[in-house]
């Protein structure tokens, strides 16, 4: 069933059917909401808000018209206005994280050196990606990360085909000038050396 009978037959009185469109894309806007909060440190707030934007679409669902956009776009779209609207809120009251009641939790297990290196650099592109402007950032997550196309894209951040490309090529060049001294190679400037001898 595609996502547009699911909402048919919902609006019809079907609503135990609205499982099977969560399930969907639930695992795709909580990692979007994850993302979004991440820069903030806010990402254990990331269910909450996953839930909350399932919640809105389905009190909002009888307004949905296909015509004006896909259902995966509308739903990108109250994620993000949604999590916008908390990182508002909690800009106007930071706790501190003592207060916050948030424990960090160390590993259970050491990784292997491997295992680290790899969560390093992961780290490190996740930072990058922290540091974007939040436009940027959305276009260069949804992009990348939910393989939305561009009109999707611009769909759901309001702008233009051509500024989604021009975003994501910003956010791009962006994460790369970051993360190029981390993954300088000496030994390609070494070659490089002795070419010239």
């Amino acid at each position: 069933m595609t996502d547009s009978q699911l909402i048919q037959e919902i609006k019809q009185g079907d609503t135990e059917l609205y499982s099977e469109l969560m399930r969907r894309y639930q695992r795709k806007i909580l990692a979007f909401v994850y993302h979004m909060l991440k820069s903030s440190h806010m990402e254990l707030m990331a269910e909450d808000l996953c839930s909350e934007t399932f919640y809105k679409a389905f009190r909002s669902l009888h307004s949905f018209r296909e015509v004006d956009a896909s259902f995966s776009t509308w739903l990108y779209t109250i994620a993000r206005n949604t999590v916008l609207s908390e990182l508002r809120k909690h800009r106007s009251g930071t706790l501190p994280l003592e207060e916050s009641g948030v424990v960090p939790v160390a590993p259970m297990e050491v990784a292997p050196e491997q295992a680290i290196l790899r969560s390093e650099r992961v780290h490190m592109v996740r930072e990058a990606i922290n540091n974007l402007p939040e436009k940027q950032r959305s276009a260069l997550i949804l992009r990348e990360y939910d393989q939305l196309d561009y009109q999707e894209i611009a769909d759901i951040l309001g702008q233009s085909v051509s500024s989604v490309k021009s975003l994501l090529f910003r956010a791009r060049g962006s994460v790369k000038i970051q993360l190029e001294p981390y993954f300088y190679e000496p030994v390609f400037e070494d070659l490089r050396g002795m070419k010239n001898r």
